[in-house]
């Protein structure tokens, strides 16, 4: 007997993928789609994995970029977004940009053309019946009201977050101890705490004076008409809050008090920029209470002004922005099921990953594993090694939980080498690397590392790869 449909609903990168991932594994789809019926403010068109921002995938260097990796990972695991990608592309230098039309015309054809694939164009307004045992909820940053209020009133939580507030991200190694120094406000010893949890980056006044004018007169990020972006008094963008006195800030998130630089114990800063644990694996940190509206390009060059940030590579840029996602970590298991109702499994960004190439992963995960499930076999999530892997532990626990009791710490996030277990790069005899060499040699080793694991997870029996 055949087996029962799986519903998808969603017909973005994640919900394309998705099905495609379950028809490759003989499983019967039916991928609900509700454009052109019901459209959204930001699609132009009614094809399947429209591409509504840029037409670029970002780095195809599978070497020592992570998102290069996980386009290799995608490939090896028979992925239809890639394959699409892949025949539209277009000149980009080291990227992997599409012809927009081209691409989702391709992914539109091949799912409509897929025997096992029925295309739904309606929307689903709320919940889905519960006579649909198995679904994968792909729905994306803009789902339509009714049905995220319908997640919302099932979870019974504050389950979506409608608007991000972004504060920057930092690779730990990229810091410099040599200027920063470890310790909580007072040595405050918290819940898991040890006295000396954030890192801390000290400004003098001529460098606080300096790092004011710049936040001035950074370049804001354009919005759309129709995200309408509100203000809170709890998350105010860091130059909101600059442009309401000089002094705002170092008597807000950057108040130098109870702090004690231990590099220079005599001298008390002007301001101090904390830094706090963002991951379980400790290598990444976020820049707390700089969440900020500052053009991408303005960004780095404002925040390496800070004295111990003059070398900072950022895993993530902060923003602000309209979004629609869940809190994972609280609510979805490992296999992206939705722990109130098991029937139901998201994917792509309403699970919180960011990008493109992040989406179109994790609807390659939840359709494999709805196939397993369906199939009666054991779901096995790739390792936390590889590119899919440590995507699928951010979004469902890899964050760390803000040390203020109620506030959400968990955030959306692209693909960074920080995401994946440390790996040591030992040299070969008589060979010195020295930082940027270290740090290439440090990245091959995780690429070769995950790519060698997902070999061996795709290769499981319960984890074929679609052909």
């Amino acid at each position: 007997m055949a087996p029962e449909p799986v519903h998808v609903i969603g017909g973005g990168l994640a919900g394309s993928e998705a099905a495609w991932q379950l028809a490759a594994r003989g499983i019967p789809v039916i991928l609900h789609e509700m454009r052109p019926v019901r459209t959204t403010e930001a699609h132009q068109t009614d094809g399947l994995a429209e591409l509504v921002c840029s037409n670029s995938f970002r780095s195809d260097d599978a070497e020592t970029n992570a998102v290069g990796l996980l386009h290799a990972e995608l490939r090896r695991a028979g992925s239809l977004i890639m394959a699409q990608a892949d025949r539209h592309q277009v000149p980009a230098g080291g990227a992997l940009a599409v012809d927009r039309e081209g691409f989702s015309a391709s992914v539109t054809d091949a799912i409509e053309s897929a025997p096992l694939i029925t295309v739904d164009r309606a929307e689903v307004a709320g919940l889905p019946p519960a006579e649909w045992d198995n679904v994968i909820v792909a729905t994306g940053p803009l789902t339509s009201p009714a049905l995220a209020e319908a997640i919302q009133d099932r979870t019974h939580t504050e389950a979506l977050a409608f608007f991000d507030a972004i504060a920057p991200i930092v690779h730990f190694d990229t810091i410099n101890m040599d200027v920063a120094w470890f310790q909580s406000r007072y040595d405050k010893v918290g819940p898991g705490g040890t006295g000396k949890d954030y890192i801390n980056c000290p400004l003098d006044r001529d460098a606080y004076e300096a790092f004011i004018d710049a936040l001035l007169a950074g370049e804001p990020h354009k919005h759309h008409d129709w995200e309408n972006i509100p203000y809170f008094e709890g998350c105010l963008p860091i130059e909101v809050m600059a442009r309401r006195g000089r002094e705002t800030l170092r008597h807000g998130p950057m108040k130098p008090v109870g702090l004690t630089n231990r590099h220079k114990p005599d001298e008390k800063p002007c301001a101090v920029v904390q830094l706090r644990q963002d991951n379980a694996l400790g290598t990444l940190y976020n820049m707390v209470g700089f969440q900020t509206e500052l053009r991408y390009g303005v960004q780095a060059d404002i925040f390496r002004m800070i004295p111990g940030l003059e070398q900072a590579q950022f895993a993530r840029l902060g923003g602000l922005h309209r979004n629609t996602f869940l809190d994972s970590p609280k609510l979805l298991d490992r296999t992206l099921r939705l722990k109130a109702e098991p029937r139901l499994r998201f994917a792509g960004q309403i699970t919180g990953c960011e990008g493109y190439v992040e989406s179109a992963a994790m609807g390659l995960l939840a359709g494999r594993f709805a196939a397993a499930e369906r199939l009666g076999e054991t779901i096995v999530p790739p390792p936390q090694t590889t590119a899919h892997g440590a995507v699928l532990a951010h979004i469902t626990g890899g964050h760390r939980d803000a040390s203020e009791p109620g506030k959400r710490s968990f955030q959306p996030m692209n693909v960074n080498f920080g995401l994946f277990p440390p790996i040591e790069v030992i040299p070969e005899p008589g060979v010195k690397m020295k930082g940027p060499e270290r740090g290439k040699a440090k990245k091959r080793a995780l690429s070769a590392r995950a790519l060698a694991d997902f070999d061996g997870w795709v290769g499981r029996p319960d984890a074929v790869a679609a052909e």
